[in-house]
């Protein structure tokens, strides 16, 4: 098996590493690479340039490449990335939200809510926690980032979940496994497939399922907001649960047989599921 390609801030993408395909859809760019010019014939003409360090994948049925990021870099906001945020503070028209520890606050317009206005806008106080979509970063050092509870073109909360994220816990991971989660999570894949190595959040579906389930947001910033508040009496241990699996499953890099081992075992000792 050929090494992947890696590629460094600033590279552009060779044109035999773009998918070969007679699909009429647009080709679709992943996190961390940008379109410097493109062809109307071809997807081996258009030029991409990566804006971080990662390797390249590509997806032919989607007509789709990526740039997955190396597990345990620090997050570097991009446009359209979809992020878990908490509320520092809020000013007349904004939300001031922090991203990551030791970054400048990012904007969270406070009618950029699905239906939001000055009398219906959410009321959001310090720490309380919101899923959001990068909608700008701006240009040159100190420029601040944007954020969006909506998608700008339809006002809608789209994907579903945008908003405020009430209740439930939040772990940290790293932005890679964060990055194969969201990956994970928006394929079409039947429950239990395998998507890009993982099985972790569709085995605990399956195990969680007699508890009422479980509800999940993953953020590319490396946070994942889990809520089993379906489960009643077990919640906060399913919660706990699940936190661990992911834990594992990230710090010891498993495979998904191995994943499924974990889950069974955590589970067993947290006295849940079958």
């Amino acid at each position: 098996m050929p090494s992947p390609l890696i590629l460094l801030p600033g590279d552009e993408v060779p044109s035999d590493h773009l998918p070969r395909t007679k699909s009429n859809n647009p080709l679709k760019l992943g996190p961390g690479l940008r379109l410097l010019s493109q062809s109307a014939t071809s997807n081996s003409n258009h030029v991409l340039s990566a804006t971080q360090a990662g390797f390249i994948t590509t997806d032919a049925k989607r007509n789709a490449v990526a740039l997955h990021s190396f597990s345990n870099r620090r997050y570097i906001p991009t446009t359209n990335d979809l992020i878990i945020a908490q509320i520092h503070h809020s000013s007349a028209d904004y939300f001031h939200c922090m991203v990551t520890p030791h970054t400048a606050h990012a904007l969270l317009g406070q009618l950029a809510f699905e239906g939001a206005t000055k009398k219906t806008r959410p009321m959001l106080n310090k720490g309380d926690l919101v899923y959001a979509r990068v909608l700008s970063i701006g240009v040159g050092a100190g420029a601040e980032v944007e954020l969006a509870c909506v998608n700008p073109a339809t006002g809608k909360a789209e994907p579903g979940g945008l908003g405020p994220l009430q209740g439930g816990m939040v772990f940290d991971v790293s932005t890679g496994l964060a990055a194969r989660l969201i990956r994970a999570s928006s394929s079409s894949a039947e429950q239990g497939e395998e998507i890009d190595g993982l099985v972790i959040l569709s085995e605990l579906g399956k195990k969680l399922e007699s508890l009422g389930g479980f509800e999940v947001a993953v953020g590319r910033n490396g946070k994942v907001w889990v809520d089993c508040s379906n489960a009643g009496d077990s919640a906060v241990r399913a919660t706990v649960a699940i936190g661990r699996c992911l834990a594992a499953t990230d710090e010891q890099n498993l495979n998904p047989a191995e994943q499924k081992k974990s889950v069974s075992k955590i589970l067993r000792e947290m006295k849940l599921g079958s």
